[in-house]
């Protein structure tokens, strides 16, 4: 046998609670112990944190930053596009002005022809 008094209830209870008490103790000791090693992993996970939060938000600047410049160079793009087509649709109106030009040159001279025949007509017969 291994415990070869006779326990009583009492006996027995009081060996439990010295055994966890015991425990207890040991437990508080580690604790104490092992503070500066905690402190230094706790410093460390705050330090992590605070480099991945100090990542994120480089790359929301940098995202925000390749948002700007596409936005900007969609809007150069669109207004070289919008500049093409004024030009072009000026360049078309000019054209037309100038057809149009050409067209009353050649009636007016046209007419003014007809008009000097008609006058030279009228001169041989009177």
């Amino acid at each position: 046998m291994k415990n070869a008094r006779n326990n009583e209830l009492f006996d027995r209870r009081a060996a439990s609670g010295e055994a966890k008490a015991a425990l207890l103790n040991a437990y508080r000791a580690a604790q104490t112990a092992d503070e500066p090693a905690r402190l230094a992993r706790q410093a460390e996970r705050v330090a992590v944190a605070a480099a991945r939060e100090e990542r994120r938000l480089e790359r929301e600047r940098v995202k925000r930053e390749t948002a700007e410049r596409l936005a900007a160079e969609a809007a150069e793009r669109q207004a070289a596009v919008a500049a093409a087509a004024r030009a072009e649709t000026e360049a078309r109106e000019a054209a037309e002005k100038n057809r149009i030009a050409r067209v009353v040159e050649d009636e007016a001279a046209r007419k003014a022809e007809r008009d000097r025949r008609y006058a030279n007509r009228k001169a041989r017969q009177a």
